[in-house]
């Protein structure tokens, strides 16, 4: 594939994958943050890169991780995406920890799941691959998430695995799912 079709074809990758963000932050009662997602995107740091391994079939940033061993993109994209588990990870003392992610954040980042699966997956994407692309990559990824970042990711995308993307993105019960969450894992803390 030479440079001109890699640029068209990444760019229409991002641009399918934000459209989907944006569908699926409507749904989620969040629409700003779904027409505001991943514009870093489209900055010379993060697209040169994605154009340079773009294949079509994997993330850019995952090719170049194995490439080079780390990808510049994905360095300078999550840390100006708070939609990103690893934009909410601190370390005190030699001691990484995750912090719970703001409720909109959150939601944006299942939102990014859903599309990010639904894009590479294509024709062959069915719901229940979130939930298990989500147990997968959680097992492999070295980042500190806070438990109940952790508890709510799973929950949803099990809701969303059980009875669809539509009764998972319900805005009443993200709020309420995450309110939950959130205070058990307060009262845990207090405790």
């Amino acid at each position: 594939m030479n440079i001109i079709v890699k640029t068209f074809k990444h760019l229409h990758t991002i641009n399918k994958h934000r459209w989907y963000v944006f569908k699926y932050s409507i749904k989620a009662g969040i629409p700003f943050r779904g027409l505001v997602h991943d514009l870093s995107k489209y900055s010379p740091t993060e697209f040169f890169e994605s154009v340079k391994y773009f294949d079509g079939h994997k993330s850019p940033l995952t090719l170049a991780k194995l490439d080079k061993g780390y990808s510049e993109a994905l360095l300078h994209h999550k840390g100006r995406n708070k939609h990103h588990l690893e934009y909410w990870e601190d370390a005190t003392d030699n001691i990484r920890v995750g912090i719970l992610m703001p409720y909109k954040y959150i939601v944006e980042s299942i939102c990014d799941k859903i599309s990010a699966t639904k894009v590479y997956n294509g024709k062959n994407f069915n719901q229940k691959q979130i939930l298990e692309i989500w147990k997968k990559e959680v097992k492999k990824n070295p980042t500190a998430i806070h438990p109940a970042v952790l508890e709510f990711y799973d929950t949803v995308l099990a809701k969303i695995a059980e009875d669809g993307i539509n009764a998972g993105l319900k805005p009443k019960y993200l709020k309420q799912t995450y309110n939950t969450i959130k205070n058990k894992h307060i009262k845990k803390n207090k405790s």
